[in-house]
């Protein structure tokens, strides 16, 4: 996340109540294209996830893992707040284990204006060298942001990546990176303040257990501890609603990240369900993925 203008997001979203890369990288340590790899066993990779408008020919995503190394990655949504640092360290200690990914999501909203001297001004009418330097503040502000997921996760013995979707809409970006992955774990925070907000669905976190489909746990954590609800599933994966038009400025196109490989040399059993490919490309169609 020093690439072209291609990124339109800035600031950091919130997950709470709480140079340009190719394929995802594998489990094995080799990264999937271009771009930062891991470094060691614990080394890191991080894909920026952008909403763009409908192009033709959407490309496939390739087959989903074996179901029982899926079944071990585990996906946190992460933000500013502190309610994402406590659901982060209970999935750390109760989801995960060594063989695990735990892939830390984060939403960040669209920019639509830049600040300048003379107050905001439109992105699209503001000068080149102010757009990227506002960009790159807002890199770095979600870099030291992420960090300390990061750090949290080295102190586990952890693989970890991170997935930064650029959205206005957090429920419905993650909602819709669930058919993608296949996301089977996903672990949601919230604060004590938004907790009576949540019971009556009207959170993120209470909009996503609502909405996410029944193959996809949804742990949500308060304080530190599980919360417990009935939740309301779809018992069939989401149809992916049309994606906003945000007038993403993307022109390249660039590889779009396919689904975990945990093994390379692994094949899918001819009996594991994958997801709808008419349902992938409506998903894929506009969610491309670069370097942080």
């Amino acid at each position: 996340m020093a690439e072209e203008s291609r990124e339109e997001g800035g600031g950091g979203g919130v997950v709470e109540d709480g140079d340009e890369a190719g394929g995802r990288p594998g489990k094995d340590g080799g990264s999937g294209g271009a771009g930062r790899g891991r470094d060691g066993n614990n080394g890191i990779s991080t894909w920026e996830i952008e909403e763009m408008e409908d192009e033709a020919g959407p490309a496939s995503l390739a087959p989903p893992a074996a179901a029982a190394a899926a079944a071990a990655d585990v996906y946190v949504a992460v933000g500013k707040g502190g309610s994402s640092m406590e659901a982060l360290s209970w999935a750390l200690r109760r989801l995960a284990s060594p063989r695990s990914f735990v892939y830390l999501v984060h939403v960040f909203p669209v920019v639509i204006s830049i600040p300048t001297g003379l107050g905001m001004m439109p992105k699209s009418q503001a000068n080149p060298e102010q757009v990227e330097t506002y960009m790159n503040q807002e890199r770095s502000k979600r870099r030291v942001m992420l960090q300390k997921y990061l750090d949290h996760c080295r102190n586990f013995q952890v693989n970890v990546d991170v997935y930064l979707i650029e959205s206005d809409h957090v429920a419905d970006a993650i909602l819709e990176l669930i058919p993608v992955f296949h996301v089977q774990q996903l672990v949601l925070g919230v604060s004590k303040s938004n907790l009576r907000k949540f019971k009556r669905g009207n959170t993120i976190a209470g909009q996503v257990q609502k909405n996410a489909p029944l193959y996809c746990e949804v742990k949500i954590i308060c304080d530190g501890k599980e919360v417990t609800t009935v939740p309301t599933a779809d018992p069939t994966p989401p149809i992916s609603p049309s994606p906003v038009n945000n007038k993403s400025n993307s022109i390249s196109p660039t590889p779009l990240s396919p689904a975990p490989d945990h093994n390379n040399s692994a094949v899918a059993d001819d009996d594991e369900k994958e997801t709808n490919p008419n349902e992938r490309n409506k998903i894929t169609k506009y969610l491309k993925c670069f370097s942080f």
